[in-house]
């Protein structure tokens, strides 16, 4: 006997039920052109047939061959959707019944204004389907019926009101992992994990403002939430961090990873016209934040800038002190240190707010003699001198959080950890002192410096010898980005300049270092690349100051003057050396991160440490 598929099956899921789990068969699949990773199937309960999309969390079976031609399926969880014109079913969730078999009936294209009696629609036959079968199976054939099969009623609202593509049909609530650009109407209930400033900028289009807050739901599925300009007045002082909202209507586009470090490819932009209505009771099935902990370990291996969750022991608070960025503007910073049970240690770098905020709390309880545990959500790797974690807006600290992390922790430190040597994976030595990496410059080439995996640190006494002026510094974006300021370059664009990778314009740039000198001691000469600070400590001035004086004052015999008293002046570097490639070609890059005067008496003191003593 023939397999039994759902009848009536694919006019019941366009008419709008949505709870029908209906067995039906695929007649194609194949791989949407122009769109990465989307697959279009052709769905058949042996009368009627229609167009279905895989959801992006199904892509395996079609990519995996799992589903294919004959293949029988059940549709456990899906929506209609509106696509170029078309109603098309997105399939977000199906079991596989039977992997092969047979076509079954004579499916015909559904037509939905066409009346359907007993199962027979005036329909158009579907096209190019080879009925011939996929396996023979004509020995095996067996009767099925689905596990889950109810008889069809029709959703009260939808009675009588026609397909479910009416503007009264009610959004669906469905995962964060089903969203995608595709679907018409939805909806979500999620909790606010965070939420950003309100960010004002300036750009061609005039004056605007924007924020963002993070979702996660009771599936574990994490999204961005983007508003501008007059959605911002709408929503900002309706969302609170730890609450659960209904939020739909909005448009997804493509997630920026270099904002958006949330698990998800897309991002939601809301408009005028979407809504978010508080949940007044407490959804236990939605956690209050998630987290990927990454060993201390394993940051010393992980990429810089990468955004990670890390938590630790505290065991060193310092004071918060006064940094001036790069803008001028004055901020705070307060460096903690964190251990694990991995061994290692790593320095915590606070920002702004967070060293007055939570800063301060650790620092008291420290002072105490307290070493609470602290979990980093959102942190950022630098690979400066080592590996540490800094803070961005989008960071969120957690003081002696109620996990079974902080819990396993805390029980390691007390039963011992707090006597155990870790070993430090932020190598932020002062240049001159006895424990760190001397080398000359012949030996950079004969050591084989930075052909590792890892870069090389090491400090350097030479002589400047040779400063190349032609293109000493760049232009580049002021605009910040979180704790930092962007410094990508700009182009410009008539009377403008833009940023490619924030997407804005504005009328005056910045001006960095980008400086190509040569060293030399009694071994040897090699170059080296300095960038902004390390540009501003040989040559005592902005890169801006020299770019104006250079460019628009036309001062050249001044410009000449302020280089030439840079030359020949013997200083300390401290140079981070890494093999790249340029091309098909590998080179090893010396980059300066810090560039001191020769203090004589501090060397000398170095060197007689160097000496071993007789006893």
């Amino acid at each position: 006997m023939p397999i039994n598929l759902t009848t009536n099956g694919i006019p019941k899921i366009m008419q709008g039920d949505t709870n029908l789990k209906p067995l039906l068969q695929v007649l194609d699949v194949s791989v949407i052109s122009n769109i990465k990773e989307r697959y279009r199937l052709i769905l058949s309960d042996s009368v009627s047939a229609q167009q279905a999309m895989i959801a992006t969390q199904c892509n395996h079976l079609a990519k995996n061959g799992l589903v294919r031609k004959g293949s029988v399926v059940q549709l456990v969880d899906y929506i209609c959707s509106p696509a170029q014109g078309r109603i098309v079913i997105v399939v977000l969730n199906m079991e596989i019944i039977m992997p092969e078999c047979e076509i079954i009936g004579n499916p015909r294209e559904f037509l939905p204004s066409n009346p359907v009696s007993n199962g027979v629609s005036q329909q158009t036959t579907v096209p190019s389907f080879n009925r011939s079968s996929v396996t023979n199976m004509s020995n095996n054939t067996q009767t099925f019926r689905p596990t889950i099969q109810p008889a069809y009623q029709p959703p009260p609202m939808y009675k009588s009101h026609g397909s479910i593509m009416k503007n009264e049909a009610p959004a669906r609530i469905i995962p964060i992992s089903a969203l995608n650009p595709y679907q018409g109407r939805w909806a979500i209930k999620a909790r606010v994990t965070a939420k950003g400033d309100l960010r004002r900028y300036n750009n061609a289009k005039g004056d605007g403002k924007v924020f963002s807050f993070d979702l996660l739901d009771s599936d574990g599925g994490e999204i961005r939430v983007t508003c501008f300009n007059a959605v911002v007045d709408q929503f900002y002082e309706v969302i609170e961090v730890g609450k659960v909202y209904m939020i739909s209507k909005g448009s997804l586009k493509p997630a920026k990873k270099n904002f958006n470090h949330l698990n998800n490819e897309w991002e939601i932009f809301l408009e005028s016209s979407s809504t978010i209505d508080p949940c007044p009771d407490e959804d236990a099935s939605i956690p209050q934040q998630q987290f990927s902990f990454k060993p201390i370990s394993e940051i010393e291996t992980a990429e810089n800038n990468s955004i990670i969750d890390v938590i630790g022991v505290v065991t060193k608070v310092d004071p918060s002190v006064p940094i001036q960025r790069k803008n001028g503007i004055e901020t705070q910073k307060r460096t903690i240190k964190l251990n694990d049970q991995s061994g290692r240690s790593v320095e915590l770098t606070l920002w702004g707010e967070f060293c007055n905020r939570e800063g301060q709390q650790l620092q008291v309880m420290f002072n105490s003699g307290l070493s609470p545990v602290l979990a980093v959500k959102a942190g950022r790797i630098n690979d400066f001198s080592g590996k540490s974690v800094g803070t961005l807006s989008s960071t969120q600290l957690f003081i002696d959080p109620d996990s079974s992390e902080a819990n396993n922790l805390r029980a390691w430190f007390d039963r011992g950890g707090k006597d155990l040597a870790s070993q430090s994976i932020s190598r932020d030595l002062p240049v001159g002192s006895k424990n760190e990496v001397r080398k000359t410059v012949s030996q950079i080439k004969e050591d084989g410096l930075g052909r590792a995996d890892k870069p090389d640190w090491v400090t350097v006494k030479a002589t400047v010898t040779f400063i190349k002026t032609d293109n000493f510094c760049y232009t580049a974006c002021p605009l910040q980005i979180g704790d930092r300021q962007c410094n990508k370059k700009v182009t410009k664009s008539g009377s403008t300049w833009q940023c490619d990778r924030c997407n804005q314009e504005f009328e005056e740039c910045d001006y960095k270092y980008l400086l190509q000198f040569q060293i030399q001691d009694h071994t040897g000469l090699t170059w080296v690349t300095a960038f902004q600070e390390a540009g501003e400590q040989i040559l005592g001035r902005t890169a801006k100051e020299l770019y104006m004086l250079k460019s628009q004052v036309q001062d050249d015999e001044r410009f000449a003057n302020v280089v030439k008293s840079c030359l020949f002046a013997e200083v300390l570097l401290k140079l981070k050396i890494k093999e790249e490639t340029y091309g098909d070609e590998q080179k090893v890059k010396i980059t300066a991160y810090k560039v001191d005067k020769m203090n004589y008496s501090s060397n000398t003191k170095y060197l007689l440490e160097l000496i071993p003593k007789s006893y």
